[in-house]
């Protein structure tokens, strides 16, 4: 199976370029080999490589920036998925289009269906949902998978910014009040590379099980890491930022459930797999 991934060189991205399996073909495409902003790249590239599916990775992520930077994140997000979208039907291909939790307001207090009403409350996430809806408005074969709390052992993101300030010990302030699922990218790109290979078409939500608030999750990662520094619960409003983080982002997995797909395994246990997969590496 022949297959592109946008955002090669992202976090998820590069995780995915790593998976080795006879099953499958990727060809990867970082921002300097494509711009998804333009269309008739977009159709070049896919028309050349004629893919069977395409792992649309590529974003623009940076949430607060966002709020003051709205052009730039609906020219990728919503354009740049439009151009993919697009380019993939005429080539043919399937589309996996990852999206975010940001597209609901995390104002529930249980875990939101694939098929809740999304009401984002950030430019990123009001970006991400136009991506959403151009990918379903434009290609009959697509899949939409929301992730959250995503980390792996490319790119920053909170675990590693957690090993990084514990070593020095000492106490952490960390945010009790947001709740959501921690997911590790060599799970969720399985995962995508198995969605992929099937028919069953939709809107998915793909995270690792279980769910835990960041200080749970900092204090987990301490745990795991040996580290000696401790983490401190503190509320959202001690950390006011541009963009206003979704208070509860854990995400119901019913369309896996309902496919017969196989649940991601827990957090605590993916963690467990990273911190050793980490610690591996640097011995070696």
């Amino acid at each position: 199976m022949r297959i592109v991934v946008t955002g090669a060189n992202g976090q998820l991205g590069r995780e995915l370029m790593l998976r080795s399996d006879p099953a499958y073909e990727l060809f990867g495409f970082g921002r300097a080999e494509l711009d998804i902003t333009d269309l008739a790249q977009c159709r070049a590239a896919l028309e050349r490589i004629k893919p069977d599916a395409v792992i649309h990775c590529a974003a623009y992520t940076a949430v607060d920036r966002a709020e003051t930077d709205s052009d730039a994140a609906y020219q990728v997000n919503a354009a740049g998925s439009r151009n993919i979208a697009i380019a993939a039907r005429e080539a043919g291909a399937k589309l996996a289009f990852v999206s975010t939790d940001y597209v609901f307001d995390g104002r529930s207090t249980t875990p939101y269906n694939e098929y809740d009403r999304t009401n984002p409350l950030t430019v990123y996430g009001k970006s991400k949902l136009a991506g959403e809806q151009l990918v379903q408005s434009l290609h009959d074969r697509y899949f939409v998978v929301r992730t959250a709390w995503v980390y792996g052992a490319h790119g920053a993101n909170f675990v590693r910014t957690m090993l990084r300030l514990g070593e020095a010990g000492g106490t952490l302030k960390v945010v009790s009040d947001q709740l959501g699922s921690p997911t590790y990218t060599a799970d969720l790109a399985q995962m995508l590379l198995t969605l992929v290979t099937t028919e069953a078409y939709g809107i998915y939500h793909a995270t690792n099980s279980g769910s835990c608030s960041w200080y749970e999750f900092a204090a987990a990662i301490f745990e795991e890491g040996g580290l000696a520094a401790q983490a401190v619960p503190c509320t959202t409003a001690e950390f006011p930022r541009p963009a206003p983080r979704p208070a509860y982002s854990v995400l119901d997995h019913s369309a896996l459930r309902a496919n017969g797909l196989p649940p991601m395994r827990h957090w605590r246990e993916a963690l467990r797999d990273f911190m050793q997969q980490l610690q591996h590496n640097e011995k070696g």
